[in-house]
């Protein structure tokens, strides 16, 4: 059975997609992976939940 996901989850997905990609660049500017991974998520799915919120 396959689920499926309303809009608040879609949204919140691609945030996190998008600042996962972007934390990974910052962090590899900054010599710190780990770091830029987990600020990349969370403002990732901070910005999926304000798109969400429109």
């Amino acid at each position: 059975m396959k689920k499926e996901f309303n809009n608040t989850e879609k949204m919140a997905g691609i945030g996190a997609g998008i600042g996962l990609t972007f934390g990974i660049i910052f962090g590899i500017f900054i010599d710190n992976i780990g770091l830029g991974i987990c600020l990349g998520l969370a403002i990732g799915a901070g910005i999926g939940s304000v798109l969400d919120k429109r």
